[in-house]
């Protein structure tokens, strides 16, 4: 298997089934076997009834759901331990990334181990963009991880490096600091943002923004503490 596509889905019963149908011709037309792990995070809508539909006819795809909403951190992680890919492909289901960018992230991953997407000309409202910019800087320059837009959730991952990551609770947004932590080489490249068109989002400044202060502060300790030591080649 080459790509693991992984995507996480609360109450997007509206977006899903175009979603899956404009990613199709994407994946398809790189020519290398790939499967698409989609995780229902405790949707209380048709989300997931609309993703056993689309499985009967689609044998790469894989269903994981969980008995309760349980978090971004968490669905990307189940995402993770099932990706049997050699690499792993991330996007948000809100259809606000677009699935033409991938091949630009596939082309770029060659010398590297992580690449993210950068957002350009973001179809956010004004208030959001503001408070994700301020967020964005203060977390680039407290983890020191030279990404400017680590909440686009589209990414491509080398999945041996990915496997080596812990995850713990908001910490899928530290993905790029975390990756330099263990020596791992990342970088980003602009990529297309549109409007969310149908579904409502599931974030806002006091779920999402206030809670990545002390996460940020968590992976800050975590690269002080960072073991470093080399071992000497001795001949025996």
């Amino acid at each position: 298997m080459k790509y693991s596509m992984i995507i996480p889905l609360k109450d997007e019963e509206s977006n899903i089934e175009d979603l899956v149908q404009e990613l199709e011709p994407v994946m398809h037309s790189l020519n290398e076997p790939w499967e698409l792990i989609c995780v229902d995070d405790g949707s209380t809508d048709k989300t997931l009834s609309i993703l056993q539909d689309l499985k009967k006819t689609r044998p790469l795809m894989r269903i994981l759901s969980f008995t309760q909403n349980f978090g971004q951190s968490s669905a990307f992680d189940a995402g993770f331990k099932a990706a049997e890919g050699e690499f792993v492909i991330t996007m948000d289901g809100d259809r606000q990334n677009d699935p033409h960018d991938i091949p630009k992230l596939i082309q770029t991953i060659q010398n590297f181990d992580m690449v993210c997407g950068q957002r350009v000309n973001r179809k956010d409202p004004w208030n959001k963009k503001i408070i994700s910019s301020v967020a964005n800087s203060i977390r680039s320059r407290v983890c020191e991880d030279g990404v400017s837009d680590t909440g686009c959730s589209l990414k491509l991952y080398r999945t041996e490096c990915l496997q080596k990551i812990p995850l713990y609770e908001g910490m899928h947004r530290f993905l790029p600091a975390l990756f330099l932590i263990h020596g791992f080489k990342i970088t980003q490249v602009p990529v297309n943002h549109r409007k969310r068109v149908k579904g409502k989002t599931k974030y806002n400044l006091f779920n999402r923004s206030f809670n990545t202060i002390i996460d940020m502060w968590a992976v800050r300790w975590m690269k002080k503490r960072h073991l470093n030591y080399k071992e000497k080649t001795h001949g025996i």
